[in-house]
């Protein structure tokens, strides 16, 4: 897959795309990422970039021309062209994986007091990371293509994103590490029990009530089974099912010993 980035500032995200899974994925050809400067592009005398807008009004407008010349450079047939625009969908996980199948992503930037309303016509679409302002679509770029590059085959292991929050409808379970006793605040003794099946239904039973807590718009459209409100109605009890306990109880025996030595 390729990632082109149409931005006038192309120094302040480079550093992003030279670290971590990114520049893994780089590295190892899965994914090409081309920034390119939209101010090459200018023919305005001056090098402008943007002008007052028409008809007056606060901030600076960012001219069509060395954008869509930016555009009829870089994009190919088989291209397809986004916009940051708070007009845009709102990006999520679903549109992460729909873009994660395209050969080639165009994404352009606006800044300042945004772009000429006629760039719209030779873009695709447009797209905003929700309802609120950036100085720029910059920031948004990166997190577009920090959650699509992530997908691409090869790049993470496939089991690690099978669970994460959004991709089954719920937020991922609460996640743990050593020691067990931090702060007195201790690890559930099910994570140790070695009973995959009984971890898996506890981890199910917590995402369940992790999202009707801190996520109800998207419990809301959760199509809940028998098998998840009874786990719901379980944790709302505030009693340990026999299922938990007995799992628990014929798991590792620990003692206080065991965990002194983590």
């Amino acid at each position: 897959m390729k990632i082109t980035i149409l931005t006038l500032f192309p120094e302040m995200i480079a550093p992003f795309f030279t670290n971590s899974i990114i520049k893994r994925a780089v590295a190892k050809g899965l994914v090409e990422i081309e920034l390119v400067n939209i101010r090459d592009f200018t023919i305005d005398k001056y090098g402008r970039v943007d002008t007052p807008p028409v008809g007056g009004g606060p901030g600076l407008v960012m001219k069509a021309q060395p954008i869509v010349d930016a555009l009829d450079e870089h994009k190919t047939p088989t291209s397809v062209t986004y916009l940051l625009s708070p007009r845009g969908e709102t990006f999520n996980q679903v549109k992460a994986h729909q873009l994660s199948k395209e050969q080639h992503l165009v994404l352009v930037c606006g800044h300042y007091e945004g772009v000429d309303e006629r760039v719209n016509n030779y873009v695709d679409g447009s797209i905003s990371l929700g309802d609120y302002v950036l100085t720029g679509g910059e920031i948004g770029a990166v997190a577009i293509t920090d959650a699509v590059v992530r997908l691409l085959d090869g790049v993470i292991a496939d089991e690690s994103t099978i669970e994460e929050s959004f991709e089954t409808g719920l937020l991922e379970y609460p996640q743990y590490t050593e020691p067990y006793d931090f702060n007195d605040d201790t690890v559930p003794l099910i994570l140790y029990s070695g009973n995959h099946a009984a971890i898996e239904k506890y981890r199910k039973g917590q995402a369940l009530a992790y999202t009707r807590k801190y996520r109800p718009d998207l419990f809301e459209k959760y199509p809940l089974t028998k098998a998840d409100q009874k786990l719901l109605d379980e944790i709302d009890s505030g009693v340990e099912p026999s299922w938990l306990t007995d799992a628990i109880a014929k798991g590792k025996k620990f003692t206080k010993k065991d965990f002194d030595e983590e």
